[in-house]
């Protein structure tokens, strides 16, 4: 009963708020106001981040698959460790 009473009292006062209070300027027509310029900037700035990132997640892929075609090829070999090379004789003496 409480929960019943408790939505109908929510959906009342949903349904008695005018649709003005809810909507921005720009849902009203005023589509120069200072509210209206900032919300049309942080929709640029935000497809300015996932742009960017999307470039940088696939110019990695690309360079991934060069790397690999290089090493398929023979033409890029694995970098060797630097100084003296210790051969299997050697291991265990100090």
């Amino acid at each position: 009963m409480k929960r019943t009473l408790r939505s109908l009292v929510v959906a009342g006062c949903l349904a008695g708020v005018p649709r003005a209070a809810l909507a921005c300027p720009v849902c009203f027509g005023q589509s120069d106001s200072p509210l209206a310029l900032g919300i049309n900037y942080g929709i640029l700035a935000m497809l300015g981040f996932i742009g960017s990132v999307l470039v940088a997640f696939a110019s990695f892929f690309i360079y991934l698959v060069r790397r690999a075609r290089l090493v398929e090829s023979g033409a890029l070999t694995a970098p060797q460790a630097p100084g003296p090379r210790i051969t299997h004789a050697q291991e265990g003496t100090v």
